[in-house]
Order: structure tokens, then C-alpha cells, then sequence
């Protein structure tokens, strides 16, 4: 069986953990580089709920979107997260992994399979990677630019994003009649780059985490974004992630069962 530095061999190779941002907390978060691994769990969070299920059906490793955690812990307290997560890893040798803004980034990483969801044709990374390969030709950096195939209106790309994400609703800026056809994207939250979109010369932002100052920017320079939030912009990265680790373990002979962990749910409830 192959160990858990192993499987972040793989893991990098998906998604070079070399990209991530510098305030980032990619790569092993609990565990032992040399546990073998034999069945892995994935998942978009680090939680609770999703180590019992590991731990129930016997996985080694857990391999997430997110981290466990974005800052140092000044304690551990066994009773609450993180240090809840750290103890049934320790107990259940349970090895941790995540991979974040390095798999955001990376060339067929979360944002090139969200905007392939979201039929955008990537044209260009949103805002340049300082690492980015120009002698690969690789589209390399956070968020994409791209073609939504067509004009519509910004109502009509809302709509045909609820039908691709398989969500009830998203948030729209701008005049539902605004005619957009081309666009910028980021998975997660991507307010901080609302100036940058601004001066990207795109139609339409789609991204998570709008706050209320970001929207009225967009409004008052006459663009139009959809808010579709953070869950349902990366959600996906559990099925990117399941297809792509077969993908690798198949070309390297790894003999390793892969679960995914399907009993997530937006924290936000709309009432």
C-alpha cells in the first residue's frame, strides 16, 4: 500500500501545492507521512461528521477542498474543532489532506471545472499567478475570463447557473435585463477582486461572497455579477477530485478504494 506522503505525491501532481497562496494551509494537516493508505474519503470541509464517516467505513486518509485550519491554533481542546478533528485522526490514524487555492489555481483544477460546468470558455486566467508557465502555454493563476458561448441577459445566465449547480436560487447585481456575454469567474469568495474585475473589461462576475460594498461598485460601474455563493461555487471540488485521483491512481497501479462524502450542506439556510 502506498503511504500518505505518497498520496500527497499525487496530490501535488494534481494540484501543485506550490501555487497556494502564501496565507494558505495546503498539504498534510494531521497525520503521519508514513501511514499506509488503503481507502480514502473526500470531502469539501474538514469536519466532525465527515471523519466519523471515515472512520466508520475505515478509511486512511481524509482528503478535503478546505483545511482544518487557516491560522495557528493557540490550543487544542479535544471537545470542539479543530482539535476534535486532530483527535479522531490521531485515534483512527486518520491522515488528513487538503488541497485549496493550490487546486483553485492549477490548469484543470476547480475553476477550469466550474466554469466547464457553467459553460464558460476560458480564454484567460482572471488575475495572473507570479509562477504561471508561459513556455506550457498553461492557464495557471485564481479565477478564469472566458466566452459564455452567446449573448443573454443577466437573468438568463443566472438561470442557466441555478440548472447547472443544481441550486434553488443565486444572487444577481445589476439589471436582470443587462446584456452580458462574456465573463469572469472565481470559485469560493472572490470579493477581493471586485476592482480587479472592474478593470477587466468582462460583462458579469460569477463568484461567492459578495458583500454589500463589492455589489454596489459593480452596480454603480454598470456591471452586472451573480453571487451563487461559496458552498455552491466549490462543492464540486469533491467530484473534480474523486475523477482526477482515480485518474492518477489508475496510471500508477494503486490499488486504492476512494468514497466520497455526499452529506454536505450549505450552512447558510434561506427562510
Amino acid at each position: 500500500m502506498p503511504s500518505v506522503k505518497q498520496i500527497i505525491d499525487i496530490v501535488d501532481q494534481i494540484a501543485p501545492f506550490a501555487l497556494a497562496e502564501s496565507w494558505d494551509n495546503s498539504g498534510l494537516q494531521v497525520g503521519d507521512p508514513d501511514w499506509q493508505v488503503s481507502k480514502i474519503l473526500v470531502a469539501l470541509d474538514v469536519t466532525d461528521k465527515a471523519l466519523t464517516e471515515a472512520e466508520k467505513i475505515g478509511c486512511d486518509m481524509l482528503i478535503t477542498h478546505h483545511p482544518l485550519t487557516m491560522s495557528p491554533e493557540k490550543q487544542i481542546d479535544f471537545s470542539r474543532m479543530p482539535g476534535s478533528a486532530i483527535l479522531i485522526s490521531a485515534r483512527s490514524r486518520i491522515a488528513i489532506v487538503s488541497a485549496h487555492t493550490n487546486l483553485d489555481k492549477a490548469p484543470e483544477g476547480l475553476n477550469d471545472y466550474l466554469a466547464q460546468k457553467l459553460g464558460i470558455f476560458c480564454t484567460d486566467v482572471f488575475l495572473a499567478d507570479a509562477m504561471r508557465n508561459e513556455s506550457l502555454n498553461e492557464i495557471q493563476g485564481l479565477g478564469r475570463i472566458g466566452q459564455l458561448g452567446g449573448t443573454m441577459t443577466l437573468e438568463q445566465l443566472a438561470c442557466r447557473i441555478k440548472e447547472k449547480l443544481g441550486i434553488s436560487g443565486v444572487r444577481i447585481i445589476g439589471n436582470p435585463e443587462n446584456i452580458v456575454s462574456t465573463a469572469a469567474l472565481c470559485s469560493g469568495s472572490g470579493g477581493s477582486l471586485t476592482n480587479h474585475f472592474l478593470d477587466s473589461g468582462m460583462d458579469v462576475y460569477v463568484t461567492g461572497d459578495l458583500k454589500y460594498h463589492e455589489a454596489r461598485d459593480i452596480e454603480s460601474h454598470g456591471k452586472s455579477a451573480v453571487d451563487v455563493g461559496h458552498f455552491s461555487s466549490e462543492s464540486i471540488a469533491v467530484e473534480l477530485l474523486d475523477t482526477r485521483l482515480r485518474q492518477m491512481f489508475d496510471a500508477v497501479k494503486y490499488k486504492i478504494v476512494i468514497n466520497t462524502y455526499d452529506q454536505e450542506k450549505d450552512p447558510f439556510l434561506t427562510i
